[in-house]
């Protein structure tokens, strides 16, 4: 047998049996050339008639000039009644409690859905490149609304004109500075342009034009409904996640949050939401999470969660569920609140106050700051601040929440000042240094994890930086960073799995230290607790000796049944003496 001469066979050319069929050794290498190419052309063709075709469908058929950020279009009192004001980023509980204190005022609103994979993508299709994680998926969530909105048969023009987007921003070291032009050009190239954006600065105010009536005015009553809802929401998220983790009964908790959560909703959607309605339904949530039957004997690891403010406090896939992901381990989760945020801008406030009114007429002023009187600024951030501490720790009282402390911000900067500079801004700034200081000094936690976007550099330069240092320091301290992409969710579980066993660890030997204090067997110290009704109440919270909470629940079994024989003991001794006498 012979065998048949090698042959190639392109577009258009004649089949390889043909008496035309030229062998592929044969060609020279001009042929070859002028075949690439035309294969090549006829590729290039395909995709760009594949990119019109995609252009057309999306509404983007022109070219696209390069991308300059313009000023925002107005939002109007006039608009208000036929515009939907879009809010998101914060938890699940304060994005509905926002919405409805905005509704309760007349205001058209809805919450966006938590960003999702799908959100990434969106935002990665029309962001810009080498963005960070938060970036992309908030970005990338609203663009993913408004393209399921059109795709569902609502025109380009009318989304335009019957909807507007309201975050936050903020100047600083970071990328927060330019969300508001990111959203602005992602939303021009998926054929959205002209979509309003209101922007709630970090230091107070919107950006609207003053000679115009706005759309969204944030009066003394807008301001406190918003204020409140920010509240409430991180009260029912700490009695969540401190609930949940013990419940005898699987999803009871949640159950008990989607009552209560429906109860402040309605309340905050009511036009009189303070005192009488929202304190009916912050009370009934008391009673209801009450009703909850937990087991606190249970041995699990209490875990922080801190690092990027949006890494830290997102529920979705951002930070890949891991709230959850802890949960489903065995372990008890820590959740930063918003209000310590709020705290934390306050004491920024009053420090750049201190030291600038220290130049003295340098800038402009005898005391650092012409046409400012710095001790009254300074007195009304304290008020401010002690009134922010009262009325959460109000709501707290209400709800249930017991044993909360918030932070003494000034202990926090000075605790972190030596190794990192409470002038250095962006992030957290030098929260993230105090809190795993403090979480291992005061033995609050058995192990802090920080969540920190791919590409945020000032989360990265202090998880992978500073706290290196922290950890030689305080070796006892059991940390992990981990980063964000959006993917390599196994890798990061895989990581935080292996430190959790660490964190289980110290737990465990903690609730041997408290067995071994009080004389007790664990059986023993379960069997005195399960008895006591206080213990078994959802909402007790044991006095701390110990980071895990079965460590403090077993210890004060073990006092509180000490007390009660040392009683019987005397009642006994006094039975003996009345007997002989």
């Amino acid at each position: 047998m012979h065998a048949m001469p090698r042959t190639t066979q392109f577009p258009g050319s004649p089949h390889p049996h043909h008496e035309h069929a030229v062998p592929l050794g044969k060609l020279d290498r001009s042929s070859r050339r002028a075949t690439d190419e035309a294969l090549e052309a006829r590729v290039e063709a395909e995709l760009a008639a594949f990119v019109a075709r995609e252009k057309q469908a999306l509404g983007l058929a022109e070219a696209m000039p390069q991308f300059t950020d313009m000023p925002n279009a107005i939002f109007t009192k006039a608009q208000r009644p036929h515009t939907t004001v879009l809010v998101s980023g914060l938890t699940l509980n304060q994005d509905l409690f926002v919405t409805a204190a905005l509704a309760g005022l007349g205001y058209r609103v809805q919450a966006l859905e938590c960003p999702d994979v799908e959100s990434l993508r969106y935002g990665k299709e029309f962001g810009n490149r080498g963005q960070c994680n938060p970036t992309y998926f908030t970005v990338g969530n609203l663009v993913k609304v408004l393209s399921k909105m059109r795709d569902s048969g609502m025109s380009t023009a009318d989304i335009i004109d019957k909807f507007v987007f309201l975050t936050a921003g903020a100047c600083g070291p970071c990328r927060f500075g330019s969300y508001i032009t990111e959203y602005r050009k992602a939303l021009r190239d998926a054929g959205f342009d002209g979509f309003r954006v209101i922007v709630l600065q970090q230091t107070g105010g919107l950006d609207q034009v003053e000679h115009f009536e706005a759309g969204l005015e944030l009066n003394v009553q807008a301001t406190t409904r918003i204020l409140f809802g920010l509240l409430v929401g991180d009260v029912l998220n700490a009695l969540g996640y401190r609930i949940r983790p013990y419940e005898v009964i699987t999803g009871e908790t949640d159950r008990a949050l989607d009552e209560c959560r429906e109860w402040i909703r309605a309340a905050f959607a009511s036009g009189d939401f303070l005192p009488a309605a929202l304190f009916a339904a912050l009370l009934r949530t008391r009673l209801r999470l009450a009703r909850v039957e937990v087991d606190r004997t249970r041995v699990k690891p209490k875990v922080s969660i801190i690092g990027e403010f949006w890494a830290m406090t997102t529920e979705g896939d951002g930070n890949y569920r891991m709230p959850s992901f802890l949960e489903q381990e065995g372990a008890e989760v820590e959740v930063q609140a918003l209000v310590v945020w709020l705290l934390y801008m306050v004491w920024e406030h009053r420090f750049d106050t201190k030291a600038r009114a220290g130049l003295g007429g340098v800038d402009g002023g005898p005391w650092g700051l012409q046409g400012v009187d710095v001790r009254k600024h300074l007195a009304m951030l304290w008020v401010g601040e002690r009134g922010l501490r009262i009325v959460f720790h109000g709501i707290a009282k209400l709800m249930g929440l017991r044993a909360y402390a918030l932070p003494d911000m000034d202990e926090v900067a000075a605790v972190a000042k030596d190794l990192y500079h409470n002038e250095s801004r962006g992030g957290e700034g030098h929260m993230e240094i105090a809190k795993v200081i403090l979480n291992t000094v005061n033995n609050k936690v058995n192990m802090t994890l920080s969540v920190k976007p791919f590409g945020c550099m000032p989360s990265s330069g202090v998880s992978d930086g500073v706290q290196t240092v922290v950890q030689t320091l305080h070796p006892k301290a059991i940390f992990l960073p981990i980063e964000t992409t959006g993917d390599g969710a196994v890798n990061v579980y895989s990581r935080v799995q292996m430190m959790l066993f660490r964190a289980r660890r110290a737990a465990e030997r903690e609730v041997e230290e408290q067995l071994a204090r009080a004389g007790l067997s664990l059986d023993e110290a379960r069997d005195r607790a399960t008895r006591s009704g206080k213990l078994r109440n959802a909402l007790h919270r044991s006095p701390h000796v110990a980071a895990c909470t079965a460590a403090n629940v077993l210890a004060e079994a073990g006092r509180r049944r000490g007390l009660r024989e040392r009683v019987e003991g005397l009642w006994g001794r006094v039975a003996q003496v009345a007997a002989r006498s």
